[in-house]
């Protein structure tokens, strides 16, 4: 044996606290981005990114290596915030009907979500993402919820209808109206946008 041989550094053990509490740092943005969008309360955003990671933190050991960590915490994200906001689907059935069936209007022509006629200069980054999920609280839950799982969390048509016991109807409907109001509190904040696709 070559004793001139260096050896080799033991690699110092891995402190499962503070790996957890790396990971939950990586991602409690994006968690509470998640829960806020859909609630628009941030008390209730806060809740429920702590919910999140405390069953993160229960399976850990399995969610360490997952390749699709990201999704899952999104997914539980977005079950919980839909579940927060169930008592209130009944105010979404009664003030967002999406046929007219009484007036035998339909739910009226595309609306492009698009930039304002006079040029206005850019806005930072941040500012400008501040904006929005200003304007996004805004909206009522029957527009802003649909909105948000249609764009940020791309979910389709039909599982949206689904997760929210309405019709697809209704939720084409409350997407359309919901990006139309949406662009009309971004174009009088000043806000440069770019149009969302359907």
């Amino acid at each position: 044996m070559n004793h001139n041989e260096p050896t080799a550094s033991p690699v110092p053990p891995v402190n499962p606290e503070e790996e957890f509490t790396a990971f939950m740092r990586a991602y409690q943005d994006m968690v509470y981005a998640t829960a806020v969008r859909l609630t628009a309360n941030r008390a209730a955003a806060e809740d429920i990114a702590q919910e999140v990671f405390l069953r993160a933190h229960a399976r850990f050991d399995q969610l360490r290596t997952s390749a699709t960590i990201g999704g899952w915490l999104k997914t539980v994200a977005t079950n919980l915030a839909l579940n927060h906001l169930s008592r209130y689907r009944r105010r979404w059935r009664f003030f967002s009907e999406l046929r007219r069936e009484d007036t035998g209007e339909g739910p009226g022509p595309e609306v492009e979500f698009a930039a304002p006629d006079e040029p206005r200069a850019p806005v930072e980054a941040a500012e400008r993402r501040a904006r929005v999920e200003q304007a996004l609280a805004a909206l009522p839950d029957h527009q802003r919820v649909p909105l948000v799982l249609f764009h940020f969390e791309d979910l389709a048509y039909d599982e949206i209808a689904t997760r929210l016991g309405v019709s697809l109807a209704k939720v084409k409907t409350d997407i359309l109206r919901g990006r139309a109001a949406l662009a009309t509190l971004l174009r009088a904040s000043g806000t440069v946008h770019d149009p969302f696709q359907p």
